[in-house]
């Protein structure tokens, strides 16, 4: 079932954090991507640019008739229309849209890779995604997600966020 799915990671750390995740998830559903499951919103610390405010992250499995290239179209359109604009290299954004995972699917084109290249690295990314897919597996080489987490060196905090509107 899952491995037919795409799944979408979401981050927000400006303005009203919960309000634009919400927005994000509408406009996909909008969009042509059908939302099956939705992880719970974390607190999460920031991850390389370290000086700015903590963000909201949350990742969405869903279904879609979209190819890999206008979902990530979609997704930049919608990060727009929330009036994200990229200033700072992983610095503070309304609304951050990552393509993760696309049913299973293994692409490296210069300006879109699949799996997400930091997947791996991600500890924001990947307690959310295996809430909602605990044994989902890199599509690379078939590791599970689940002991790529368990073996993450990177110590970010990432909890359950009590302002979450989901």
């Amino acid at each position: 079932m899952t491995e037919d799915w795409v799944f979408l990671g979401l981050g927000s750390n400006l303005g009203d954090r919960a309000g634009f995740l919400d927005r994000g998830f509408a406009s996909l559903e909008r969009g042509g991507f059908s939302i099956r499951r939705r992880s719970s919103v974390y607190e999460t610390e920031p991850v390389g640019f370290e000086s700015q405010p903590w963000f909201l992250n949350a990742v969405v499995a869903g279904e879609t008739r979209l190819p890999p290239r206008a979902l990530f179209a979609l997704a930049k359109q919608i990060e727009a229309a929330c009036g994200r604009v990229a200033t700072v290299p992983l610095g503070p954004r309304t609304l951050d849209i990552d393509l993760l995972l696309y049913k299973g699917e293994v692409i490296e084109e210069p300006d879109l890779v699949v799996p997400h290249p930091r997947l791996r690295e991600r500890r924001f990314v990947l307690v959310p995604l295996l809430e909602i897919a605990p044994g989902i597996r890199d599509p690379r080489d078939g590791c599970p997600l689940a002991e790529v987490l368990a073996g993450l060196d990177e110590e970010k905090a990432v909890t359950r966020s009590r302002q979450s509107r989901s």
